[in-house]
Protein backbone atom coordinates (compact mmCIF):
# COMPACT_ATOMS: atom_id res chain seq x y z
CA UNK A 1 0.00 0.00 0.00
CA UNK A 2 1.19 3.37 -0.67
CA UNK A 3 2.82 5.09 2.15
CA UNK A 4 0.55 8.39 1.92
CA UNK A 5 -2.43 5.90 2.08
CA UNK A 6 -1.86 4.58 4.81
CA UNK A 7 -1.14 7.83 6.29
CA UNK A 8 -4.48 9.16 4.84
CA UNK A 9 -6.64 6.33 6.58
CA UNK A 10 -4.87 6.54 10.01
CA UNK A 11 -6.12 10.24 9.63
CA UNK A 12 -9.49 9.30 8.78
CA UNK A 13 -9.48 7.24 11.85
CA UNK A 14 -7.97 9.53 14.08
CA UNK A 15 -10.51 12.34 12.65
CA UNK A 16 -13.39 10.16 13.81
CA UNK A 17 -12.35 8.80 16.58
CA UNK A 18 -11.67 12.62 17.87
CA UNK A 19 -15.18 13.93 16.60
CA UNK A 20 -16.05 10.59 19.59
CA UNK A 21 -13.65 11.56 21.87
CA UNK A 22 -12.27 8.36 22.07
CA UNK A 23 -9.09 8.89 23.31
CA UNK A 24 -8.22 5.30 23.56
CA UNK A 25 -8.07 4.68 19.82
CA UNK A 26 -6.20 7.59 18.98
CA UNK A 27 -3.26 6.50 21.21
CA UNK A 28 -3.20 3.51 19.25
CA UNK A 29 -3.78 4.80 15.59
CA UNK A 30 -0.68 7.00 17.07
CA UNK A 31 1.39 3.75 17.31
CA UNK A 32 0.32 2.85 13.77
CA UNK A 33 2.18 6.03 12.69
CA UNK A 34 5.67 5.40 15.05
CA UNK A 35 4.77 1.68 13.20
CA UNK A 36 5.32 3.57 9.48
CA UNK A 37 8.13 6.06 11.09
CA UNK A 38 10.04 3.42 11.89
CA UNK A 39 10.27 2.22 8.28
CA UNK A 40 10.21 5.57 6.93
CA UNK A 41 11.84 7.68 9.75
CA UNK A 42 9.96 10.70 8.61
CA UNK A 43 10.37 13.29 11.13
CA UNK A 44 7.34 15.18 9.75
CA UNK A 45 5.04 12.49 10.29
CA UNK A 46 6.80 11.82 14.00
CA UNK A 47 5.19 14.93 14.79
CA UNK A 48 2.20 13.96 13.93
CA UNK A 49 2.41 10.62 15.85
CA UNK A 50 3.03 13.21 18.95
CA UNK A 51 0.58 15.63 18.25
CA UNK A 52 -2.31 12.75 17.89
CA UNK A 53 -1.00 11.19 20.76
CA UNK A 54 -0.90 14.50 23.42
CA UNK A 55 -4.42 15.36 21.78
CA UNK A 56 -5.58 11.66 23.21
CA UNK A 57 -4.10 12.54 26.95
CA UNK A 58 -5.68 15.88 26.48
CA UNK A 59 -9.11 14.03 25.80
CA UNK A 60 -8.34 11.75 28.77
CA UNK A 61 -8.73 14.45 31.06
CA UNK A 62 -11.81 16.48 31.85
CA UNK A 63 -10.28 19.15 33.95
CA UNK A 64 -8.33 20.67 31.23
CA UNK A 65 -11.87 21.19 29.15
CA UNK A 66 -12.50 24.32 31.62
CA UNK A 67 -9.51 25.98 30.69
CA UNK A 68 -9.63 29.33 28.78
CA UNK A 69 -9.10 28.59 25.04
CA UNK A 70 -9.65 25.32 25.62
CA UNK A 71 -12.62 24.79 22.80
CA UNK A 72 -10.70 27.09 19.89
CA UNK A 73 -7.50 24.99 20.44
CA UNK A 74 -9.16 21.42 20.31
CA UNK A 75 -10.90 22.95 17.35
CA UNK A 76 -8.31 24.14 15.64
CA UNK A 77 -6.40 21.19 16.33
CA UNK A 78 -9.13 19.55 14.24
CA UNK A 79 -8.93 21.40 11.34
CA UNK A 80 -5.71 20.82 11.06
CA UNK A 81 -6.25 16.85 11.13
CA UNK A 82 -8.56 17.77 8.52
CA UNK A 83 -6.19 20.11 6.59
CA UNK A 84 -3.75 17.11 6.51
CA UNK A 85 -6.19 14.68 5.48
CA UNK A 86 -7.18 17.15 1.94
CA UNK A 87 -3.28 17.82 1.42
CA UNK A 88 -2.78 13.91 1.24
CA UNK A 89 -5.97 13.26 -0.47
CA UNK A 90 -4.75 16.22 -3.26
CA UNK A 91 -1.51 14.47 -3.04
CA UNK A 92 0.06 17.99 -1.81
CA UNK A 93 2.86 17.10 0.42
CA UNK A 94 4.44 20.21 0.70
CA UNK A 95 0.68 21.39 1.86
CA UNK A 96 0.78 18.28 4.43
CA UNK A 97 3.98 19.58 5.59
CA UNK A 98 2.79 23.17 6.26
CA UNK A 99 0.10 21.43 7.79
CA UNK A 100 1.82 19.93 10.13
CA UNK A 101 4.09 22.84 10.98
CA UNK A 102 0.89 24.79 11.37
CA UNK A 103 0.02 22.42 14.71
CA UNK A 104 3.18 22.56 16.08
CA UNK A 105 2.92 26.52 16.55
CA UNK A 106 -1.08 26.02 17.54
CA UNK A 107 0.82 25.65 21.01
CA UNK A 108 3.27 28.03 20.52
CA UNK A 109 -0.04 30.95 20.32
CA UNK A 110 -1.64 29.78 23.42
CA UNK A 111 -0.86 31.84 26.33
CA UNK A 112 -1.59 30.88 30.46
CA UNK A 113 -1.86 27.54 31.86
CA UNK A 114 -3.48 25.72 28.83
CA UNK A 115 -0.03 26.46 27.09
CA UNK A 116 2.20 25.21 29.92
CA UNK A 117 -0.18 22.17 30.40
CA UNK A 118 -0.02 21.60 26.76
CA UNK A 119 4.02 21.72 26.72
CA UNK A 120 3.97 19.17 29.16
CA UNK A 121 1.77 17.01 27.84
CA UNK A 122 3.94 17.65 24.37
CA UNK A 123 6.68 16.68 25.77
CA UNK A 124 6.03 13.49 27.52
CA UNK A 125 4.01 12.44 24.25
CA UNK A 126 7.52 12.92 23.12
CA UNK A 127 8.64 10.86 24.86
CA UNK A 128 6.51 8.04 24.91
CA UNK A 129 7.00 7.94 20.59
CA UNK A 130 10.47 7.92 21.39
CA UNK A 131 10.44 4.90 23.53
CA UNK A 132 8.31 2.74 21.00
CA UNK A 133 10.32 3.91 18.15
CA UNK A 134 13.73 2.93 20.09
CA UNK A 135 11.45 -0.53 20.43
CA UNK A 136 10.84 -0.75 16.71
CA UNK A 137 15.22 -0.62 16.46
CA UNK A 138 15.43 2.98 15.58
CA UNK A 139 19.00 4.06 17.80
CA UNK A 140 18.44 6.16 21.03
CA UNK A 141 20.57 8.69 19.94
CA UNK A 142 18.55 9.06 16.22
CA UNK A 143 15.10 8.81 17.93
CA UNK A 144 16.22 11.39 20.56
CA UNK A 145 17.38 14.12 17.76
CA UNK A 146 14.58 13.34 15.60
CA UNK A 147 12.19 14.55 18.44
CA UNK A 148 14.31 17.53 20.07
CA UNK A 149 14.68 15.77 23.45
CA UNK A 150 18.50 15.18 24.81
CA UNK A 151 19.62 11.57 25.04
CA UNK A 152 20.15 12.09 28.67
CA UNK A 153 16.21 12.93 29.21
CA UNK A 154 14.86 10.06 26.46
CA UNK A 155 17.80 7.21 28.72
CA UNK A 156 16.02 9.11 31.71
CA UNK A 157 12.62 8.05 30.25
CA UNK A 158 13.05 4.88 29.25
CA UNK A 159 15.07 3.77 32.31
CA UNK A 160 15.52 0.24 32.94
CA UNK A 161 12.61 -1.68 31.61
CA UNK A 162 11.02 -5.51 31.64
CA UNK A 163 9.61 -7.27 29.15
CA UNK A 164 5.56 -7.98 30.11
CA UNK A 165 3.94 -11.37 29.90
CA UNK A 166 1.26 -9.21 27.33
CA UNK A 167 5.34 -8.32 25.13
CA UNK A 168 4.91 -4.81 26.78
CA UNK A 169 7.72 -3.03 28.13
CA UNK A 170 6.83 -1.13 31.42
CA UNK A 171 9.67 0.86 33.41
CA UNK A 172 11.00 -1.40 36.12
CA UNK A 173 9.46 -0.13 39.99
CA UNK A 174 12.12 1.93 41.66
CA UNK A 175 12.44 -0.69 44.35
CA UNK A 176 13.93 -3.46 42.05
CA UNK A 177 15.73 -0.14 40.60
CA UNK A 178 17.57 -0.11 44.13
CA UNK A 179 17.65 -3.39 44.33
CA UNK A 180 20.15 -4.15 41.32
CA UNK A 181 21.86 -0.93 42.21
CA UNK A 182 22.80 -2.78 46.36
CA UNK A 183 23.46 -5.62 44.19
CA UNK A 184 26.46 -3.82 41.78
CA UNK A 185 27.62 -1.67 44.89
CA UNK A 186 27.41 -4.07 47.66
Amino acid sequence: MDERVHILNILKKVQVALEKKDYVKIKRLSDKIIDHVSVHQDVDLLSVAVIIYALSKLIERDSYKDEKNWESFYASYRGNIKKMIVSLENRDEKGFREDVDASRKLIHNLGGKLKRYIGDVIQRAKMNKASRLYDKGISMEKTAKALGVSLWELSEYMGPRVQSKENIYITMPVRERVKIVRGIFG
